[in-house]
């Protein structure tokens, strides 16, 4: 190559300006794009919007229509198919049991709205009228303007099912929803069916606009009512009957895309115009900076020689520190201080040159010239100094230093308060609970093996109260976390304000606190100060607008009388407080020997009934339940027994509390289920079993699950399946509860409410939950016959279990007397000793065989 050859040329360089507004320019273009479309998305989701709510709105109106259908289709059939009605409106016409004693009279009108109340004969004449809840000879099929034959024929034909007719009809122009039923005796054993043809119960119901609008509203349509002939046409209707007939129903769906476009355009304009604002003002701003970054470039190169002799004279205190630097002479004056200076201790450099450094910094041991004159100070060790800043507060500063020669020293201070700060927090939260700020587990600790060194005496104790509260889980539970932590916070200030000075009060778990008392003379006033935290405890506590009640049991423990060692001591008090617990709560127990003996012998019944689960030492024996009627038997409730090696049979009152509070309720009755179901798979297709659930299985059970495999294990029909829950389910959690058996009856098995009337039973509870029976509680036969009052409450219960078509079942049958009373007030079922007792598997299957005439040996 010659050797005169060009040099390369350097590359062109762009200046900043210009690569910053380049891409500020594609920037905002991409936003212009992302507008567009954000607003045709809205556009669009706001028509969706429309058309959805047009659909459910459609929806729910329909839906509202069957309900209405539905609804007076389940009262006539509940009057249709009634022994009553057959004999007092189908056999014979009893006005004065219909109408004045107000069977079917005007309260179907006022309670129902039901305008038109019609019991049409087996000729098709109109034998019985109830018009506007009076009684009037009225003629059904002029009054509801159209032809009866083709509604009785079908009435009639849903006799044998029970099954009612509806349909929609037009009457004056207004639409109006018909039922009817053919009058049979229903179940009733006591009425006998005649050979002719069926009469037919009809209620009517017309649809004023009231009512519409009523009904719309509780299903979520607004304006519904009926349509005038501009809106058949349109949108947003409903035809009834047969090509609408009856009429059609209008209403006005909401509009919610129109919201949204009112808010949504003008945010996305307004977001628009901010956007360009902010363009804008960016784009100044950068053509500042990058300007200013172009000449900082061209001066770049000008000042490395400056930097050079910068980094020479600070590299000493770079090594050691890397916050403010300072310089003083041989008087301790400040000669030199950096920029961080006014950053950091909030003071002006110019103000403090020339000033003493003794007058800014003190050490904990004198002043700061005072060290740094100390002979053979090594100058890696820096020093830890207080200050003031201007608004009064201390600050904490780290000094480190190194000799000048004899010029005087330099070094960096770094501010330190925030650090000390927090180790004074964390070893404040590490024996304190982050909560209620109450000493911790840790701190209560060293109190107390501090407390017991001192070497408590007789008659002056050393006193641990271990405190639990009562009724909180349920604050937890419906308030939320955040109100019971309000409540804990509540309560341990309440605590501390009832405790003497240099007494502890410690949180020790959730809701456990350990007060640790000293200078109480004797259990007289250990006493009075339990009954004082007590009430204070039981004081109402406003959180937000609701006021919380809750309460606490205390286990009492002294040294030296109980324990001398801290480990002891809170054993012994926290037995103490089971003890109170176990008295009934919202009380109080001292330690005595007999307790730790007592947790023990639960402790080791427990571990006993977790073995005889696993290995076969608990037996079902099955109580007989029969028809009361004729004495047939029906079925039988599956009972648990203990066959203890040693202790012989022990009784469910002792060992079913003790599995529900250990967690071992599940597996009991795990076994239970399985066991029963498939012994019961054996027995004679008409005879069912009878399970108890505890409430334990409903709140954490899995117990449809568990349902679900006892049924495929055994293989018997779950139609033949029984189980009993106590009303104390629905009390902790009714919808949980509702949403359950309602799976359990999609299974297809039976549910019963056990022992009814002994607690807080509602007709609500019956109406609202799906049983199929209801188990009379034993208690009320005890007093059976005892007064006419009884009897009365006997009656009625049946009464009501057969107005609500459930299966009653009366407990603790002991006498010939009880049965007869049970039979003379219609009773379905009954089991008691007097019938039979409960009997073994082989006890069972030999009585099978008996009543059912089965011949064999093997245990069914």
């Amino acid at each position: 190559m010659p050797d005169n050859a060009p040099p390369a040329p350097e590359p062109v360089r762009r200046s900043s300006v210009s690569v910053i507004r380049a891409s500020l320019f594609k920037f905002v273009g991409l936003l212009t794009v992302v507008f567009f479309l954000a607003g045709y998305l809205l556009l669009y989701l706001a028509h969706d919007l429309n058309r959805t709510e047009e659909s459910e709105s459609a929806f729910y109106t329909q839906k509202a229509m069957q309900a209405l259908e539905k609804s007076i289709g389940t009262v006539v059939k509940d009057y249709a198919f009634w022994g009553d009605t057959y004999k007092h409106l189908h056999l014979s016409i009893d006005t004065d049991w219909a109408f004045v004693r107000q069977n079917l009279g005007p309260t179907l009108y006022t309670d129902y709205g039901y305008q038109g109340i019609f019991v049409v004969d087996a000729a098709d004449r109109t034998a019985y009228s109830v018009v506007d809840g009076e009684m009037k000879a009225t003629d059904a099929s002029l009054w509801l303007k159209e032809a009866l034959p083709d509604l009785l024929a079908q009435a009639r034909a849903g006799a044998e099912t029970e099954t009612p007719t509806t349909r929609y009809v037009g009457i004056d122009g207004r639409p109006a929803v018909v039922a009817a039923a053919a009058i049979t005796p229903g179940t009733d054993p006591t009425v006998t069916a005649d050979d002719g043809l069926a009469s037919v119960l009809i209620f009517v119901e017309v649809l004023e606009d009231p009512r519409l609008e009523t009904l719309g509203k509780d299903y979520g349509v607004d304006a519904l009512r009926l349509a005038t002939p501009d809106e058949v046409s349109g949108r947003s209707v409903l035809a009834l009957g047969e090509n609408g007939t009856a009429g059609s129903l209008h209403w006005e769906p909401p509009k919610p895309g129109e919201r949204l476009l009112s808010m949504g355009l003008p945010l996305i304009g307004i977001a628009a115009l901010l956007v360009c604002l902010m363009a804008w003002a960016i784009l100044r701003r950068t053509t500042v900076s990058a300007r200013a970054l172009d000449a900082s470039y061209d001066s770049l190169q000008r000042s490395q020689s400056a930097l050079a002799i910068s980094e020479a004279r600070f590299r000493d205190v770079v090594e050691a520190s890397s916050d403010w630097v300072w310089e003083i002479d041989r008087q301790g004056r400040f000669t030199y201080l950096s920029e961080r200076f006014e950053g950091v201790m909030g003071l002006s450099r110019q103000d403090w040159l020339g000033a003493p450094m003794d007058q800014l910094l003190c050490t904990e041991l004198g002043t700061v010239t005072q060290w740094l004159s100390l002979p053979n100070r090594r100058p890696d060790i820096s020093v830890q100094c207080r200050g003031v800043d201007p608004a009064g507060q201390q600050r904490i500063t780290r000094l480190s230093a190194r000799a000048m020669s004899d010029l005087g020293f330099r070094g960096t201070a770094t501010d330190v308060t925030e650090e000390v700060e927090s180790r004074r927090r964390i070893e404040f939260l590490s024996q304190h609970d982050a909560l209620t700020g109450l000493p911790n587990r840790t701190r209560l600790r060293e109190y107390l093996d501090g407390k017991l060194k001192s070497q408590p005496t007789v008659e002056r104790p050393l006193v641990m109260l271990s405190l639990d509260l009562d009724r909180f889980k349920p604050v937890n539970d419906l308030l939320g976390h955040a109100a019971g932590d309000a409540v804990l916070h509540e309560i341990s200030s309440r605590l501390a304000q009832r405790v003497r000075h240099g007494d502890l009060v410690a949180r020790i778990g959730g809701d456990e606190f350990v007060l640790i008392l000293s200078d109480l003379k004797g259990q007289e006033e250990v006493e009075s100060l339990c009954q004082r935290l007590i009430e204070s405890i039981e004081s109402p506590i406003q959180v937000g607008e609701q006021e919380v009640f809750v309460s606490a049991s205390i286990g009492i423990a002294m040294a030296p009388a109980d324990a001398s060692e801290a480990t002891e001591l809170l054993r012994y008090a926290d037995i103490a407080l089971y003890e109170a617990k176990s008295g009934g709560r919202n009380t109080w127990r001292f330690y005595a020997g007999d307790m730790n003996s007592k947790i023990v012998e639960r402790r080791r019944l427990e571990s006993d009934l977790r073995f005889a689960i696993k290995h076969g030492e608990l037996r079902l024996h099955f109580q007989p339940r029969f028809r009361i009627a004729d004495g047939k038997m029906v079925g039988a409730e599956a009972l648990v027994r203990w066959q203890h090696p040693e202790r012989g049979l022990i009784s469910p009152d002792t060992f079913i509390p003790i599995a529900e509070e250990s967690g071992l309720i599940l597996a009991l009755s795990n076994w239970v289920m399985e066991s029963a179901f498939r012994y019961a798979a054996r027995w004679p297709e008409p005879l069912f079993v009878s399970v108890n659930l505890s409430t334990t299985e409903f709140k954490r059970g899995h117990l449809v699950e568990r349902v679900q495999q006892a049924l495929q294990l055994s293989g018997i029909e779950p139609g033949r399946v029984e189980l009993e829950i106590t009303e104390s389910v629905m009390l902790e959690d009714a919808q949980g509860a509702l949403d359950i058996m309602r799976t359990l009856k999609r299974l297809g098995i039976r549910i019963a409410m056990d022992d009814f009337g002994t607690g807080y039973s509602s007709l609500s509870y019956l109406r609202t939950f799906p049983f199929d029976g209801l188990k009379i509680d034993r208690s009320f036969l005890s007093r059976l016959g005892a007064t006419e009052d009884d009897r009365a409450v006997i009656e009625a219960i049946v009464g009501l279990g057969h107005a609500l078509s459930l299966t009653v079942t009366a407990e603790g049958i002991e006498t010939q007397e009880h049965l007869a009373l049970l039979k003379s007030v219609l009773c379905d079922e009954g089991q008691g000793y007097f019938l039979s007792r409960p009997l073994d598997v082989e006890g069972f299957s030999a009585l099978v065989r008996v009543t059912e005439g089965i011949a064999g040996t093997e245990p069914l």
